[in-house]
């Protein structure tokens, strides 16, 4: 009890003390932060959810390390088999937060792929470290990158029944998102010109033995146990998509942030310094490949995820190479930091491939699930930098930039796409 009364000093003197430069919280927030009295957790036991993937670190390290309780809350970290699974019981509060995809959270609020309900995103787990996975059989007749792919699509077309097929793991999601992206920058419309299925991510390599589509795009380690099994390539990393991109976000209701923001708060404030544990060198980084390739959390070998995670890439095809954009945790605050401008990239993507009729109102629905504030109060508690802005610019594959300055604009401008007129 003695511990957790300091931790709550020092975070409240921190608070007090802190300029508003220095971490980019305003005075009345600070003011505000503490008001409503003890910043004790309401709920001190919380359910996980996470998906067997190397991007569930920060979540499954968080509880084995004790970080948790450093914060007042104990995480038990659930693993599921797939992310319609982790979406309901999500809504159903059969979960209290996940590790889920940026997508799915935005889809479920705004109504799509699931029952319409307000949703939060608290802090972003991770940027980088997923890629798109081609067959052997494809990579054999030259398709082995994204211009490869089109000229074969284009030369040997398939007959009504056995089209091209490819996987993402939920119609919302981010692996869709980066495959309809990719095919598009090559001229293949993904919705027209091919089968696009969902598959869950840790049956990804199984479903591509047995012939049932012709690639995939899912997080690691699932590409790197493609090519270890020596049934497929790498295409393309998705940091050369979208370099530092968003991908899996602690995510939970709109409702649970309501009822519990003490929680919310000291549960994001852990994982946030777990995701510092992480990158701080590569002793960390092997050990947490140690501890999430049991058979706990995601069941593979340990080279299946050590390579990938310290930016040490192969394609299956003789090539290597070191990648300093491979999966990032922390970065300073730089991945774990909601930006607004994010989750809006989702919605114009959404609109773009016709999963959404009209235009919603980006910058307000981003505003609606983006925790911005109960971000900034885990910050100042784990000590993470905050970005001064909420929006950040990035340059695409294709050259295009994205700001989430004009999203509708954006979301019109792509010559390939199946938006509803």
């Amino acid at each position: 009890m003695k511990h957790l009364l300091q931790g709550k000093l020092s975070r409240r003197a921190v608070l007090q003390n802190a300029t508003v430069g220095a971490i980019g919280i305003d005075p009345a927030l600070r003011a505000a932060v503490y008001a409503q009295g003890s910043d004790k957790p309401e709920k001190e036991e919380v359910k996980i959810g996470f998906i067997p993937l190397t991007d569930c670190a920060s979540v499954v390290m968080a509880s084995v390390l004790g970080i948790d309780k450093k914060y007042g809350v104990k995480i038990i970290p659930t693993k599921e088999a797939s992310w319609a699974g982790v979406r309901d019981k999500l809504v159903t509060g059969e979960l209290d937060f996940a590790h889920v995809l940026y997508g799915l959270i935005y889809g479920v609020h705004i109504g799509v792929g699931g029952a319409k309900k307000d949703m939060a995103v608290l802090m972003t787990l991770n940027n980088n470290g997923q890629a798109i996975t081609l067959s052997k059989k494809l990579a054999d007749k030259g398709a082995v990158d994204g211009s490869g792919l089109a000229k074969l699509m284009a030369g040997e077309k398939r007959p009504t029944g056995q089209e091209y097929t490819f996987a993402q793991t939920f119609p919302t999601g981010t692996h869709a998102m980066w495959l309809y992206y990719w095919m598009a920058a090559h001229g293949i419309n993904p919705i027209k010109d091919a089968k696009v299925i969902t598959v869950p991510p840790p049956q990804m390599v199984a479903n591509m033995r047995v012939g049932n589509m012709d690639g995939y795009c899912v997080g690691e380690p699932w590409n790197h146990r493609a090519i270890i099994d020596g049934i497929g390539v790498t295409a393309i990393t998705t940091q050369d998509i979208w370099k530092d991109h968003p991908e899996k976000v602690l995510g939970t209701t709109g409702e649970f942030v309501k009822k519990y923001p003490n929680t919310a708060r000291a549960v994001t404030a852990a994982i946030l310094e777990a995701s510092k544990w992480i990158d701080t060198g590569l002793a960390n980084k092997n050990k947490m490949a140690e501890t999430i390739a049991d058979k706990s959390y995601v069941n593979t070998s340990v080279d299946a995820i050590n390579q990938r995670i310290l930016g040490r890439y192969q394609n299956g095809m003789g090539k290597t190479w070191d990648d300093p954009n491979h999966m990032k945790f922390y970065n300073d605050g730089a991945v774990t930091f909601p930006y607004l401008s994010d989750g809006m990239w989702f919605l114009t993507q959404h609109k773009r491939w016709g999963l959404i009729k009209d235009h919603p109102d980006y910058l307000a629905v981003a505003k609606q699930i983006n925790q911005i504030d109960i971000y900034k109060q885990a910050a100042v508690a784990s000590k993470t930098p905050v970005p001064k802005d909420v929006m950040r610019s990035s340059k695409l594959m294709d050259g295009v930039v994205w700001d989430g300055r004009d999203p509708k604009k954006y979301a019109e401008s792509f010559k390939v796409s199946n938006a509803v007129a």
